[in-house]
């Protein structure tokens, strides 16, 4: 079987997952500590889907860790299977709650004037969050991709 960039169980995969946690993780950071994020409902949900993709990305990143340690192949049917499920369904809510908060944060700064007169919101800090999102998202986007060729390959 032909070894694909970002494949389970590699140390490119590993890059992969690890990118995709500090990604996700900086976003939760950055939205969290930001005022007023708690008044918008698409702000919590990119830190709720921002969550869901740490927990799953980190998991991953350590069956890799543990198959790179232990020189396991994790190239099987069911496994991958289980892989492409659970990428695309992050994949899906992570670049849903990105999205809504980057038009929240659009109408917040350019169509409004909310960012000038409220003093309690952290608009700047808005933005940077939903930036990392989208490199989280990026990244598992590649994820997902080299999931789905793997799959079929197998």
């Amino acid at each position: 079987m032909k070894e694909l960039f970002g494949s389970p169980g590699t140390k490119s995969g590993l890059v992969l997952r690890i990118g995709q946690s500090l990604f996700a993780a900086s976003s939760i950071g950055i939205m969290a500590s930001a005022s007023g994020f708690s008044t918008t409902t698409a702000f919590c949900y990119l830190i709720a889907s921002m969550g869901l993709q740490f927990l799953w990305s980190f998991g991953l990143a350590c069956i890799d860790v543990h198959a790179l340690k232990f020189n396991k192949d994790l190239h099987n049917q069911i496994i991958v299977s289980l892989f492409v499920v659970g990428d695309w369904v992050t994949a899906t809510l992570s670049l849903a709650a990105s999205c809504s908060s980057a038009g929240v944060a659009v109408l917040f700064t350019k169509d409004t004037d909310i960012c000038k007169v409220e003093t309690n919101f952290s608009c700047n800090m808005f933005q940077i969050s939903i930036a990392f999102a989208f490199a989280s998202w990026s990244l598992l986007a590649v994820s997902s991709y080299v999931m789905f060729w793997l799959l079929a390959s197998i």
